[in-house]
């Protein structure tokens, strides 16, 4: 019952963040729009920023594990923008509020994710040193974030499936020749993660 409760007051908010700001919506409001009382509310979330990390977690969790396996920087990147234009005007009025720090947390962890699972597609079993693939693990969740950050700052207006069709094209091959060259010992970085 409490799991019905709390996914009732996460689907109210989304609802909510479609239709208006993160600033103009209460817990009032909230409580309203899924048949609840404030007590209910306040048993489950301390207030709207905690339910904001919660969806914000789930969201991440669920791209996570709809995709195991990604063959590419395009495929890493259309899985975070897909989930993003599936409630566009709530992901930009959260984006645009006090709370973007929570969503850009959320991001940098889903690009994080997204990425490792391509790395791991791509290296397909075989190993290289761990400070390499550091290095590569943060160049690419910087490159992924960069690209998502930029579409979001712009307010989602342009289709930004295209753009990331050409990067994939633009880099196709580079990191298959990142890690031949990890493992022929070129080039190689040490030392921590940063």
């Amino acid at each position: 019952m409490a799991n019905l409760t709390r996914s009732a007051i996460k689907a109210a908010l989304i609802k909510l963040l479609n239709e208006r700001p993160l600033s103009q919506i209460t817990v009032k409001d909230i409580v309203s729009e899924c048949g609840v009382n404030r007590n209910t509310f306040y048993y489950h979330y301390q207030g709207i920023p905690e339910l904001i990390a919660e969806i914000v977690d789930d969201e991440a969790d669920a791209i996570i594990q709809s995709h195991p396996t990604l063959d590419s920087l395009e495929a890493c990147l259309e899985a975070i923008a897909q989930t993003a234009m599936n409630n566009k005007r709530a992901i930009l009025h959260i984006y645009n509020s006090a709370s973007r720090d929570l969503y850009e947390q959320y991001l940098w962890e889903v690009c994080g994710h997204v990425v490792r699972i391509h790395m791991n597609t791509i290296l397909d079993g075989r190993s290289i040193p761990e400070g390499d693939l550091a290095v590569i693990h943060r160049y690419y969740t910087c490159i992924a974030f960069g690209c998502i950050s930029w579409w979001l700052a712009s307010g989602m207006k342009e289709d930004v499936l295209p753009s990331l069709h050409r990067i994939s094209e633009l880099e196709a091959g580079f990191p298959e020749e990142i890690i031949a060259r990890c493992l022929g010992g070129k080039n190689r970085q040490t030392g921590p993660d940063v």
